[in-house]
């Protein structure tokens, strides 16, 4: 595959991820944040599987041992049905534009989370990292007041928002010792995840939601953030010889989503988002130079 078809793919996936602040804060003005992950989620296992039957790789959805859906199951349950449960009440408190950038903290936690399951040393840079990444998270939590003197407003959807990268940093750890391609185990987690969600609203008596202009937004995250980036993302990893190029790009996509978040929902952005959001990148990418200067050595 030539060098401009992947950049333009994974350029594609990191278009379609920062439309998605936008499209849950749409979608959840007329239902739920339960409601909202079971029809997303619903719609990006159906669209993940065409393409497995597309790409002719349906065997390896039922290959191996029972284990393998096991697996899965687990897999489904932390994302998409936690993960998201947690990330999407997030969002059902916050502001997108403090929501979207504290879920970006993943890499930070993944890093402790490496060295306790992992046994990975914990080094002064990454040390570093992790503290210039805090500090991004006080400066976005204070939403634009003084940092030093104002308490933190709306704690509880903070924490969750914080919370749900812990869920995804473990998610990717957890993901590391499954073999199988990314593209089966992720359609059968969001198989599961649906499955979770769908449990967990009949339980809670509630269904879903009256068919509404909501239900765009929500169909809309299920076909393209949780599936077609997904889909262009890993084609263009699968082909590039520099993973870690291709890999930083993402970080284009919050400062996207700023943008569309102040153009198409009209939240007046505090000078704290970006700012923080600078901590927060910065401490990632401190700890990504160091690492990978490490293991050039």
């Amino acid at each position: 595959m030539k060098s401009r078809s992947i950049y333009s793919l994974a350029l594609t996936a990191i278009l379609l991820w920062s439309t998605a602040s936008t499209a849950f804060k749409l979608a959840l003005r007329g239902m739920d944040f339960a409601q909202l992950l079971f029809l997303a989620s619903s719609v990006a296992w159906i669209v993940l599987l065409a393409v497995v039957l597309i790409r002719k790789q349906a065997y390896y959805l039922f290959d191996g041992p029972v284990r393998n859906l096991v697996l899965s199951a687990i897999g489904g349950f932390m994302n998409p049905f936690l993960y998201y449960m947690i990330l999407l009440k997030a969002y059902s408190l916050l502001p997108a534009q403090i929501a979207m950038p504290l879920n970006y903290t993943w890499p930070v936690v993944l890093v402790l989370l490496s060295v306790i399951f992992l046994r990975q040393k914990l080094r002064l840079t990454d040390l570093a990292g992790l503290v210039i990444s805090f500090l991004g998270v006080v400066v976005i939590s204070s939403q634009g007041e003084n940092i030093f003197r104002s308490p933190v407003r709306q704690p509880f959807g903070v924490f969750l928002a914080a919370v749900s990268s812990v869920i995804w940093a473990s998610y990717w750890i957890f993901n590391i010792k499954d073999k199988r391609p990314e593209i089966i185990k992720v359609t059968l987690n969001f198989f599961f995840g649906s499955l979770f969600t769908g449990i967990y609203l009949v339980f809670r008596s509630d269904g879903l939601p009256a068919l509404s202009v909501s239900w765009i937004p929500a169909v809309y995250v299920g076909l393209t953030e949780m599936a077609i980036a997904f889909v262009c993302w890993l084609t263009a990893l699968e082909n590039t010889r520099n993973n870690a190029r291709i890999s930083n790009l993402v970080f284009l996509s919050p400062f996207i989503a700023l943008f569309l978040i102040h153009l198409i929902l009209g939240e007046k952005i505090f000078w704290t988002t970006p700012v923080g959001l600078v901590f927060i990148i910065g401490g990632i990418l401190i700890q990504q130079f160091f690492s990978l200067k490490r293991s050039d050595e």
